[in-house]
């Protein structure tokens, strides 16, 4: 039996998080059927749809591999379950550059209930895409978040080529650990202006995690980013600095204009996916990149990142 694209974002906008998996099973398919109807899917989650952007709180959860990001997710995932926010994680794992293939080690790496049905771990390849995301992880961002109350990104890595996080999420944490250098390749990777909240863990190691928090204060100080909070945070049980890190997540977000950052983010994400398709020669044809803006600002805000795309494949087409 054919999977069913608009009926799957059908549940999804009615918040039946059963549907997740099929849905990203769906996203994942890249065949042409596959996309057929993972476009029907996403129309039935657009904000068109919806009346409005989804509810989730988007959060981008990123920094150099080893920094006890997995481990913090662990953390604040059961805090969200007992507080009853149902969570879905997208955790994009490194490809092999040799094989193509990945671990996709993330779902036993953050500990969870597999009985619990408000819980979603999913586990994605990076593939060969620069930015730290893999290129379905913006549809099932898009498609997670008319389900779930908290949708995360976690990525590989964090650098100047790896801060698509950014476009996908509405809060964007920037973890890293002390005595590991981390501080000073985060200053060296030119990235101080992406993260909302910036997470020091293994508070547990004292005077070390203290010297890298009062390090990356001032950093941000320095850059003139001094609002932006730095937290110490430990993953051991008891958990410390987890409950401050979620009240400064939330914060950020009820400062958010949701709806701008979300439309900049469709149309940015359009404009990528277009030139990454068709080539710099198909961007010139429609005017330059300003020209491609321009056109997408004039489109419907209510539709998604491929109904957009769709729209400037029509137009460079009738441009031809």
């Amino acid at each position: 039996m054919a999977v069913d694209g608009a009926t799957l974002g059908r549940r999804l906008r009615e918040r039946d998080t059963a549907a997740a998996p099929a849905a990203l099973n769906l996203i994942e398919d890249r065949s042409p059927a596959g996309r057929e109807q993972a476009a029907a899917l996403l129309g039935e989650v657009s904000p068109g749809a919806l009346g409005g952007e989804a509810p989730a709180h988007l959060i981008g959860v990123t920094g150099p591999p080893g920094a006890g990001k997995s481990s913090l997710l662990s953390a604040l995932v059961d805090l969200w379950r007992g507080r009853d926010r149902t969570v879905a994680v997208l955790a994009v794992d490194p490809s092999s550059k040799r094989s193509g293939g990945s671990l996709l080690g993330d779902r036993a790496r953050i500990d969870h209930d597999p009985a619990d049905d408000g819980i979603l771990i999913r586990s994605t390849a990076a593939g060969t895409r620069l930015g730290g995301l893999a290129p379905p992880t913006r549809e099932a961002t898009q498609a997670l978040a008319a389900a779930f109350d908290l949708v995360v990104v976690e990525t590989v890595g964090v650098g100047q080529s790896e801060t698509d996080v950014e476009d996908v999420s509405d809060t964007v944490a920037v973890v890293v650990q002390p005595g590991s250098g981390d501080t000073l390749q985060f200053l060296k990777a030119g990235i101080m202006e992406v993260p909302d909240v910036l997470v020091v863990t293994k508070a547990d190691q004292g005077g070390t995690a203290l010297r890298a928090r009062r390090d990356l204060a001032g950093a941000l100080g320095a850059l003139g980013c001094p609002e932006t909070p730095v937290l110490a945070v430990s993953s051991l049980p008891p958990p410390t600095g987890v409950e401050e890190l979620v009240e400064a997540l939330e914060a950020h977000r009820s400062r958010l204009d949701v709806r701008a950052v979300r439309l900049r983010a469709r149309r940015m994400a359009a404009l990528a996916d277009f030139t990454a398709e068709h080539g710099e020669r198909a961007l010139r044809a429609l005017g330059g990149r300003r020209a491609a803006e321009a056109y997408l600002a004039d489109q419907d805000p209510t539709l998604d990142a491929s109904a957009l795309g769709g729209r400037l494949e029509q137009r460079a087409r009738s441009s031809a």
